[in-house]
Protein backbone atom coordinates (compact mmCIF):
# COMPACT_ATOMS: atom_id res chain seq x y z
CA UNK A 1 0.00 0.00 0.00
CA UNK A 2 1.33 3.32 -0.72
CA UNK A 3 2.28 5.98 2.33
CA UNK A 4 -0.44 8.73 1.84
CA UNK A 5 1.10 10.94 4.37
CA UNK A 6 2.33 11.28 7.82
CA UNK A 7 -0.43 11.97 10.82
CA UNK A 8 1.07 12.88 14.41
CA UNK A 9 -0.81 12.22 17.26
CA UNK A 10 -0.60 13.51 20.11
CA UNK A 11 -1.82 11.93 23.65
CA UNK A 12 -0.57 11.44 26.98
CA UNK A 13 -2.79 8.11 26.69
CA UNK A 14 -0.92 5.29 25.45
CA UNK A 15 -3.77 3.15 24.69
CA UNK A 16 -5.42 6.18 22.61
CA UNK A 17 -2.20 6.57 20.28
CA UNK A 18 -1.59 2.92 19.91
CA UNK A 19 -5.70 2.94 18.55
CA UNK A 20 -5.08 5.32 16.26
CA UNK A 21 -1.77 4.67 15.07
CA UNK A 22 -3.32 1.20 14.65
CA UNK A 23 -6.61 1.88 12.22
CA UNK A 24 -4.05 5.05 10.43
CA UNK A 25 -1.08 2.71 9.64
CA UNK A 26 -3.99 0.12 8.10
CA UNK A 27 -5.17 2.65 5.93
CA UNK A 28 -1.40 3.75 5.02
CA UNK A 29 -0.90 6.58 6.51
CA UNK A 30 2.58 6.94 8.35
CA UNK A 31 2.03 7.29 12.46
CA UNK A 32 4.07 9.12 14.77
CA UNK A 33 3.11 9.25 18.83
CA UNK A 34 4.28 11.69 21.44
CA UNK A 35 3.30 11.40 25.02
CA UNK A 36 3.79 15.03 25.57
CA UNK A 37 3.03 18.65 23.99
CA UNK A 38 6.96 19.16 24.26
CA UNK A 39 8.17 16.35 22.58
CA UNK A 40 5.42 16.95 19.77
CA UNK A 41 6.18 20.94 19.40
CA UNK A 42 10.31 20.38 19.35
CA UNK A 43 9.27 18.20 16.29
CA UNK A 44 6.21 19.62 14.54
CA UNK A 45 8.13 23.49 14.40
CA UNK A 46 11.04 21.97 12.04
CA UNK A 47 8.65 19.11 10.54
CA UNK A 48 5.42 19.57 9.10
CA UNK A 49 2.92 16.06 8.72
CA UNK A 50 -0.11 15.61 6.60
CA UNK A 51 -2.21 15.85 10.17
CA UNK A 52 -1.62 16.30 13.81
CA UNK A 53 -4.70 14.45 16.23
CA UNK A 54 -4.38 16.32 19.64
CA UNK A 55 -5.49 16.09 23.04
CA UNK A 56 -6.98 18.42 24.56
CA UNK A 57 -6.02 17.43 28.23
CA UNK A 58 -2.05 16.47 28.89
CA UNK A 59 0.02 16.64 31.90
CA UNK A 60 1.38 19.99 31.65
CA UNK A 61 1.07 21.97 28.05
CA UNK A 62 -2.41 20.82 27.55
CA UNK A 63 -3.50 20.94 24.13
CA UNK A 64 -4.59 24.66 24.07
CA UNK A 65 -1.44 25.86 25.50
CA UNK A 66 0.33 23.35 22.60
CA UNK A 67 -1.97 25.01 19.57
CA UNK A 68 -1.05 28.92 21.14
CA UNK A 69 2.71 27.77 21.02
CA UNK A 70 2.04 26.29 17.84
CA UNK A 71 0.51 29.45 16.39
CA UNK A 72 -2.11 26.99 14.94
CA UNK A 73 -3.89 29.06 13.05
CA UNK A 74 -1.16 29.86 10.57
CA UNK A 75 0.33 26.02 11.04
CA UNK A 76 0.47 24.37 7.29
CA UNK A 77 -1.44 21.15 7.99
CA UNK A 78 -4.86 20.76 9.66
CA UNK A 79 -5.00 19.93 13.33
CA UNK A 80 -7.91 17.88 15.02
CA UNK A 81 -8.47 18.62 19.14
CA UNK A 82 -9.53 15.24 20.92
CA UNK A 83 -12.68 16.06 23.22
CA UNK A 84 -14.42 14.21 25.56
CA UNK A 85 -18.46 15.06 26.10
CA UNK A 86 -17.92 17.71 28.71
CA UNK A 87 -15.53 19.80 26.73
CA UNK A 88 -17.32 21.15 23.71
CA UNK A 89 -16.75 24.62 25.14
CA UNK A 90 -13.01 23.70 25.49
CA UNK A 91 -13.15 22.36 21.72
CA UNK A 92 -14.73 25.68 20.56
CA UNK A 93 -11.79 27.77 22.20
CA UNK A 94 -9.33 25.34 20.90
CA UNK A 95 -10.96 26.11 16.89
CA UNK A 96 -10.96 29.61 17.63
CA UNK A 97 -7.20 29.25 18.51
CA UNK A 98 -6.96 27.43 15.14
CA UNK A 99 -7.74 23.65 15.62
CA UNK A 100 -9.25 22.88 12.02
CA UNK A 101 -11.84 21.06 13.82
CA UNK A 102 -12.69 18.56 17.03
CA UNK A 103 -13.45 14.75 17.29
CA UNK A 104 -14.97 13.55 20.22
CA UNK A 105 -14.39 10.65 22.41
CA UNK A 106 -15.56 7.49 22.42
CA UNK A 107 -14.53 7.62 18.81
CA UNK A 108 -14.94 5.19 16.27
CA UNK A 109 -11.90 4.20 14.14
CA UNK A 110 -13.95 5.09 11.04
CA UNK A 111 -15.23 8.04 11.90
CA UNK A 112 -11.38 9.04 12.95
CA UNK A 113 -10.30 7.56 9.54
CA UNK A 114 -12.70 9.71 7.26
CA UNK A 115 -12.10 13.28 8.84
CA UNK A 116 -8.43 12.44 9.13
CA UNK A 117 -8.83 11.88 5.37
CA UNK A 118 -11.61 14.54 4.34
CA UNK A 119 -9.18 17.23 6.15
CA UNK A 120 -6.04 16.38 4.10
CA UNK A 121 -7.99 16.31 1.08
CA UNK A 122 -9.64 19.86 1.34
CA UNK A 123 -6.60 20.88 2.51
CA UNK A 124 -4.64 19.74 -0.63
CA UNK A 125 -7.60 21.86 -2.58
CA UNK A 126 -7.10 24.48 -0.89
CA UNK A 127 -3.46 24.81 -2.09
CA UNK A 128 -4.80 24.59 -5.53
CA UNK A 129 -7.51 26.92 -5.64
CA UNK A 130 -7.78 29.75 -7.36
CA UNK A 131 -8.14 32.89 -5.31
CA UNK A 132 -11.23 33.83 -4.41
CA UNK A 133 -12.23 38.07 -4.22
CA UNK A 134 -13.34 37.72 -1.11
CA UNK A 135 -10.33 35.88 0.85
CA UNK A 136 -8.11 38.89 -0.64
CA UNK A 137 -11.24 41.64 -0.20
CA UNK A 138 -10.89 44.60 2.37
CA UNK A 139 -14.05 44.60 3.55
CA UNK A 140 -14.52 46.56 7.49
CA UNK A 141 -13.25 44.60 9.77
CA UNK A 142 -11.33 41.78 7.50
CA UNK A 143 -8.25 42.18 9.72
CA UNK A 144 -10.05 40.51 12.67
CA UNK A 145 -10.52 37.93 10.39
CA UNK A 146 -8.82 34.57 10.81
CA UNK A 147 -7.23 33.26 7.90
CA UNK A 148 -10.01 29.83 8.35
CA UNK A 149 -12.57 32.48 9.07
CA UNK A 150 -12.43 33.93 5.70
CA UNK A 151 -12.69 30.68 4.24
CA UNK A 152 -15.80 29.88 5.65
CA UNK A 153 -17.13 33.45 4.87
CA UNK A 154 -16.62 32.56 1.39
CA UNK A 155 -18.80 29.94 1.67
CA UNK A 156 -21.42 31.75 3.78
CA UNK A 157 -21.49 34.13 1.05
CA UNK A 158 -21.87 31.79 -1.52
CA UNK A 159 -25.05 30.62 -0.12
CA UNK A 160 -23.79 27.08 0.97
CA UNK A 161 -25.69 25.96 4.16
CA UNK A 162 -23.46 24.70 7.18
CA UNK A 163 -23.04 20.77 6.20
CA UNK A 164 -22.34 22.21 1.98
CA UNK A 165 -19.38 24.06 3.93
CA UNK A 166 -18.13 21.50 6.14
CA UNK A 167 -18.23 19.11 3.08
CA UNK A 168 -16.15 21.88 1.45
CA UNK A 169 -13.76 22.70 4.01
CA UNK A 170 -13.16 19.36 5.83
CA UNK A 171 -14.80 20.23 8.96
CA UNK A 172 -18.05 19.47 10.80
CA UNK A 173 -21.23 21.78 10.41
CA UNK A 174 -20.97 22.14 14.00
CA UNK A 175 -17.43 23.85 13.91
CA UNK A 176 -18.47 25.92 10.44
CA UNK A 177 -21.23 27.06 12.79
CA UNK A 178 -18.71 28.27 15.42
CA UNK A 179 -16.94 30.15 12.59
CA UNK A 180 -20.25 31.86 11.24
CA UNK A 181 -20.73 33.03 15.03
CA UNK A 182 -17.19 34.23 15.28
CA UNK A 183 -17.73 36.23 12.24
CA UNK A 184 -20.63 37.63 12.54
CA UNK A 185 -19.36 39.13 16.07
CA UNK A 186 -16.17 40.69 14.58
CA UNK A 187 -18.06 42.37 11.78
CA UNK A 188 -20.64 43.14 13.69
CA UNK A 189 -23.43 41.23 11.29
CA UNK A 190 -26.85 40.19 13.13
CA UNK A 191 -27.50 37.02 10.61
CA UNK A 192 -26.12 35.66 7.78
CA UNK A 193 -27.97 38.39 5.55
CA UNK A 194 -26.69 41.14 6.87
CA UNK A 195 -23.01 39.56 6.71
CA UNK A 196 -23.35 39.03 3.19
CA UNK A 197 -24.59 42.59 2.63
CA UNK A 198 -21.54 44.46 4.90
CA UNK A 199 -18.91 42.39 2.73
CA UNK A 200 -20.33 42.70 -0.99
CA UNK A 201 -21.38 46.06 -0.43
CA UNK A 202 -17.97 47.24 0.18
CA UNK A 203 -16.57 45.28 -2.83
CA UNK A 204 -18.83 46.86 -4.86
CA UNK A 205 -17.71 50.26 -4.03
Amino acid sequence: MAQLGEIFIVDDDAAVRDALSLVLSLEGYHVRGFSDGAAFLSVARSHVPSCVVLDVHMPGRSGLDILKELEADRYPAPIFIISGQGDIPMAVDAIRHGALDFIEKPFDADTVVERVREAIEAHGRRGMAEPNDLLTAHFPGHELLTPREREVLVQIASGASNKEAGRKLGISPRTIEVHRARIMEKLGAKNAADLVRIVLKDMRA
